[in-house]
C-alpha cells in the first residue's frame, strides 16, 4: 500500500494535517492503532470521565514512580482511538497566551511567534460566542473546529467570576481573544451537543474526499533508506507490512509515542539506542528529553444549597441525563460542565498569567468519585510554567512495550512555592462575598492545612496530572543539539520525515493543549505544502501594572 504522505496517529494534529493535505489534492494514509470513536461515552460531553479510564480508548500509560511525589505513579492517559486524545479529553479549548509562542520563536522555533500562529488559530476555528460576548476580530468564523460556550445556567459559574472580580482581578469576555488574563466564560470543543473532536472536525470530512485512508495497525518503525524516510512498518494481526510514502512520513503519535517511534527507528540518543540493540540512523540526544506537563489540585468546598450537579450523581440521575442527551443532544449531558475559567498571575513581576482555573459545580474526582460531603463545588488549579523537566526512554526494542515515562514532577523549590500560592489565592477567591450564599466549609485540603509544611504534604499526596504532556521532540534551531525538529517540523538528520504534535512544543503553553496541538497540525500542513499564511500583528493585552502588582 502507498500514498503521497503517511501520517502516524489519527489524533489532534494528524487529523488536521490529513484534512489540509487532502484539500490540496494529495493522497494520505493515516495509521491508527485504536478503533472507532462511535458510542455515547466518547460523543457525550458530560461522560468525559469514562473514555479516559477505558482500555479500549486509552493507551493506559503510567509514569515511573515519581521521586518527588513519594514514588507515586501517575496516570498518563493518551487516546488510542480515532481522534486520539481529542476523543477522550475534557474538551476545554484554550489557545495559550501570545507570549508562549513569542517564547517559542525566541528559543529557536523561528516563524512560530504569536503573529505567526494566530492566523492558524483563526483558520481552524468556527467560533460561536452564544451571545456571551467575546473578541470577534480575534476569532475564526468558518474553520472545521467548532468552539462553543456552555449555557452557564448554574449560579455557581457566575459566583466564581464575581468572586474573582471582588478579589481585584480583571474580568475577561474572551480569554482566547485579546485578553487572556482574568475571570470569564470557558470554551469547549462541543457542537450541537456532541464532542467535536479532531475526528469529527477534520478526519471524517477528509475521508469523504476519497483522498484519505485510515489503516489500522501498530506503527513499529519508520523505514529509512539512505537517510530518507520511505514508509512505515506496521503490525496488524501478527503480520508486518510496510505502508510506503511517495513524498514524506509525518509522525503525529503524541508526546509519548512520537519519541518512542523515532527511537525504534534509530533516531535518538545514540548510547540509549545501542543499549537496546537499535542501529543509529541519526544521533539526536534531544529525542525523549524536555518532557513537560501541567499538574493540578482540586480545591473542594461543601455547598450550603442543593444546587450542584451532585443531585444527578446517582444511577437514576445519570440515566435521565443520558436519555435526554441520546434523544435530544441537549441538557446537562451536552456540556463538559467546565463553563467558567480564570487565568491569573502568581505575583508581581510575572508578565502574563501562570495560574489556570477550571471551575466545576460539583465536588468530584476524574475517576468519577464524588466527595463524601455530597453537594459541593471545586476549582482545578495549578501553575502553568513548571521548571521541572522529565524524559521518555525505551523500555525495550519491542514496539508493543510501553516506553518509560518520567516527568520528574515537582523537582524544584519553585514548583512547591507556586502550588502553595495557588492554594492560598484560591482560598481568598472562595472567601469573597459572591460565595457567601454557597460556601459551607472547605472539603479539600481542609481548613486545618495551613503551614508551608502542611500544604506541601497535601500537594505531595493529592497533585494530579492535568494530562498535558508535551515537549519530548523539541522544535528548535538546527544547530541546537537538543532540538529534534527544525522550524518546519523536519526531523534534523533525516530526509522526508517530520514530527507534528505536542511533542515539538519547546515549552508548554498556558492552558489545555488540544487547541495548540491542532494548530500545530494546521501549520505543519502548510510547511509540508510549501506555503504559509500572512502574519497577524494584533497586539495582545498585557496587564499594564504587571511589574508592580499581582492583580
Amino acid at each position: 500500500m502507498q500514498a503521497d504522505y503517511v501520517i502516524v496517529g489519527a489524533g489532534s494534529a494528524g487529523c488536521a494535517i490529513a484534512y489540509r493535505l487532502a484539500e490540496a489534492g494529495k493522497t494520505v494514509a493515516v495509521i491508527e492503532h485504536g478503533g472507532t470513536d462511535a458510542g455515547p461515552f466518547i460523543q457525550m460531553p458530560a461522560a468525559l470521565s469514562y473514555p479516559m479510564n477505558m482500555g479500549i480508548y486509552d493507551w493506559g500509560f503510567q509514569s515511573e514512580p515519581e521521586p518527588h511525589l513519594g514514588g507515586r505513579r501517575l496516570a498518563t492517559p493518551r487516546g488510542k482511538v480515532i481522534g486520539g486524545s481529542s476523543s477522550i479529553n475534557g474538551m476545554v479549548y484554550v489557545r495559550g497566551h501570545a507570549r508562549d509562542y513569542d517564547h517559542w520563536a525566541q528559543s529557536g522555533a523561528r516563524g512560530w511567534s504569536y503573529a505567526d500562529v494566530l492566523p492558524y488559530f483563526k483558520r481552524m476555528e468556527h467560533w460561536h460566542d452564544g451571545g456571551h460576548g467575546g473578541d470577534t476580530e480575534w476569532r475564526g468564523k468558518d474553520g472545521p473546529l467548532h468552539v462553543t460556550r456552555g449555557p452557564r445556567a448554574n449560579p455557581l459559574f457566575q459566583a466564581f467570576v464575581e468572586a474573582g472580580k471582588q478579589a481585584g482581578y480583571p474580568v475577561t469576555g474572551d480569554y482566547n481573544g485579546e485578553q487572556q488574563e482574568g475571570f470569564g466564560p470557558m470554551e469547549q470543543t462541543v457542537w450541537q451537543g456532541r464532542r467535536w473532536s479532531a475526528a469529527n472536525a477534520y478526519l471524517k470530512p477528509a475521508i469523504k474526499t476519497g483522498k484519505v485512508e485510515v489503516v489500522k495497525g501498530l506503527a513499529c518503525r519508520v523505514v529509512i533508506e539512505e537517510g530518507r524516510a520511505r514508509g512505515v512498518e506496521i503490525e496488524k494481526g501478527g503480520v508486518k507490512q510496510v505502508i510506503h510514502a511517495n513524498h514524506e512520513v509525518v509522525i503525529s503519535a503524541s508526546s509519548i509515542n512520537s519519541p518512542k517511534l523515532l527511537m525504534l527507528s534509530g533516531i535518538g540518543p545514540a548510547e540509549h539506542l545501542a543499549e537496546h540493540g537499535i542501529d543509529v540512523v541519526a544521533d539526536r540526544p534531544g529525542v525523549g528529553q524536555n518532557l513537560q506537563d501541567h499538574l493540578e489540585l482540586y480545591m473542594q468546598v461543601a455547598c450550603k444549597q442543593p444546587i450542584t450537579l451532585y443531585k444527578y450523581w446517582n444511577l437514576l440521575g445519570k440515566a435521565i441525563i443520558g436519555a435526554q442527551w441520546l434523544f435530544t443532544k441537549k441538557g446537562l449531558g451536552a456540556s463538559n460542565q467546565f463553563e467558567s475559567a480564570a487565568f491569573i498571575r502568581s505575583k508581581a513581576g510575572v508578565e502574563y498569567p501562570d495560574i489556570q482555573y477550571h471551575f466545576l459545580p460539583i465536588a468530584v474526582r476524574y475517576d468519577g468519585q464524588a466527595a463524601a460531603e455530597g453537594h459541593g463545588f471545586q476549582a482545578h488549579t495549578g501553575p502553568m510554567r513548571s521548571p521541572s523537566r522529565g524524559h521518555i526512554t525505551l523500555a525495550s526494542a519491542d514496539p508493543k512495550q510501553a516506553p518509560k515515562i518520567l516527568f520528574n514532577y515537582m523537582s524544584t523549590e519553585q514548583d512547591w512555592e507556586d502550588f502553595r500560592t495557588c492554594i492560598r489565592l484560591t482560598r481568598e477567591i472562595f472567601a469573597q462575598d459572591a460565595f457567601k450564599p454557597y460556601y459551607k466549609h472547605e472539603i479539600q485540603p481542609g481548613a486545618d492545612v495551613q503551614t508551608d509544611d502542611e500544604l506541601n504534604g497535601f500537594i505531595k499526596e493529592h497533585v494530579e496530572s492535568a494530562y498535558h504532556p508535551c515537549g519530548s521532540c523539541k522544535m528548535g534551531d538546527r544547530n541546537d543539539p537538543m532540538a529534534v525538529v527544525d522550524e518546519q517540523c523536519r526531523v534534523i538528520g533525516v530526509q522526508g520525515l517530520r514530527v507534528a504534535d505536542s511533542s515539538i512544543f519547546p515549552r508548554i503553553t498556558n492552558g489545555n493543549l488540544n487547541g495548540p496541538s491542532i494548530m500545530t497540525g494546521e501549520k505543519a500542513a502548510d510547511h509540508i505544502l510549501g506555503r504559509s499564511l500572512p502574519r497577524d500583528e494584533s497586539n495582545p493585552w498585557i496587564n499594564p501594572n504587571w511589574e508592580s502588582s499581582q492583580r
